[in-house]
């Protein structure tokens, strides 16, 4: 809705354009501003406007001038004081804002226009955004910028459900250097994760960008605020853990440059707690504390429960969302190399554990294989590479 206050005799124009061609409203007649002298012969101004009432918060406030020029726009959100940005055209007939501006917001504008008699006149309007019935808001699943492994997973999480999710996924782009196929796969109604169909090449620079915001995505709910974010991915550490030969193998850039051996978790049937294997398949490293009490009850075994243990431990790097470690265990040293035992973690001794804290980092792989237990799920830290490529095209709103 635009609401027409002080009309003059400049000729003037302010539109709510929706960038799409819709009906134009009808042109009304408007009467000489309070304080201006109206000059004889002077041409009329008339008022219209496209898009309705109901501005999307993504396209522009533009206020154009007819039979004249423009010479001052101010548009204002008076509910914050915030002044909107925007700019003239070259021949100052036309102004367009810049800025993004806010859902559900009432913004005021006040034109002066000059016509070629020199008669100045101040026009004032309304401009509505729509309110939608809600604002689903994008949070990066990895943080903004860092340094990463070639396993880094990166996505989204909306606060919403998504109901059009192809149009969401549409307004998501990603780009690398150099240029890798890769993919989004929705992981529930609001989580979709981006991969290439490879590790990403070492050296890679990976930008995510939204432009969501302003996009109705169902249920009268639309995008919020846009992110973007800029990775970059350091040199290949690709170690692989193996549960028949209790080895674990660390390749730098393609290169072995360390064997360990290792204990994982126990496959038999033992008291007080049954089996406890290390999931199968490609795991990322998702952080590292030096100092770490393991505790039984993170995961309802808890004190007075067969099978509870409170133990401190060191060294430890994270590679599962349930608390799979790579870290230091010294009562499993003299099975390290010769029998799974651990309660899911990869144990090693001091000088081992000391090295591999050291060396890998978040985004790092560590690739687990004959263990004797489940594929590490997606939603159990970054499980994404357990996927097969087929499955996670197939995960796309686009393709699937």
């Amino acid at each position: 809705m635009i609401r027409i206050a002080g009309l003059g005799l400049g000729a003037l124009l302010l539109a709510a354009c929706s960038g799409q061609n819709e009906t134009v409203g009808a042109a009304q007649p408007v009467g000489p501003a309070g304080g201006t002298e109206a000059v004889q012969g002077a041409p009329a101004a008339t008022v219209a406007f496209e898009g309705g009432d109901q501005l999307s918060p993504k396209d522009p406030i533009v206020v154009r001038a007819s039979g004249g020029a423009l010479r001052a726009v101010t548009v204002t959100n008076p509910q914050t004081g915030n002044a909107v940005k925007g700019a003239l055209s070259p021949d100052k007939t036309t102004w367009t804002s810049d800025d993004h501006l806010r859902y559900g917001a009432t913004y005021q504008v006040v034109a002066t226009a000059v016509n070629q008699a020199g008669a100045e006149t101040e026009q004032r309007g309304e401009v509505h955004t729509l309110k939608p019935a809600g604002v689903a808001t994008p949070a990066l699943f990895q943080p903004a910028s860092g340094d990463f492994g070639v396993g880094l997973v990166i996505g989204l999480k909306f606060d919403h459900d998504i109901t059009d999710k192809a149009a969401v996924e549409k307004s998501f782009k990603v780009t690398s250097s150099p240029a890798q196929d890769g993919g989004w796969y929705w992981v529930g109604k609001r989580e979709a994760h981006f991969r290439p169909k490879d590790y990403w090449k070492a050296g890679s620079t990976v930008k995510l960008e939204t432009t969501t915001f302003g996009l109705p995505i169902g249920g009268g709910v639309y995008g919020g605020q846009d992110v973007s974010a800029t990775y970059k991915v350091h040199d290949s550490w690709v170690a692989k853990a193996d549960g028949k030969t209790h080895q674990i193998k660390a390749f730098h850039n393609g290169q072995l440059v360390k064997t360990a051996p290792i204990s994982m978790g126990k496959t038999a049937d033992t008291p007080p707690r049954g089996p406890t294997p290390t999931f199968n398949g490609t795991h990322t490293v998702l952080g590292k504390e030096e100092h770490k009490i393991m505790d039984s009850c993170t995961y309802g075994v808890c004190e007075g429960d067969p099978g509870y243990y409170s133990a401190p431990e060191n060294w430890n790097v994270r590679i599962s969302g349930d608390g799979e470690y790579l870290h230091e265990n010294l009562k499993t040293v003299g099975v390290q190399g010769r029998d799974n035992v651990s309660n899911g973690c990869l144990n090693m001794n001091t000088e081992n554990a000391k090295w591999f804290f050291d060396t890998f980092n978040v985004g790092d792989v560590v690739e687990v294989t004959n263990s004797g237990g489940p594929q590490l799920s997606i939603n159990n830290g970054h499980g994404d590479w357990a996927i097969s490529w087929a499955a996670w095209q197939a995960g796309s709103a686009l393709r699937g």
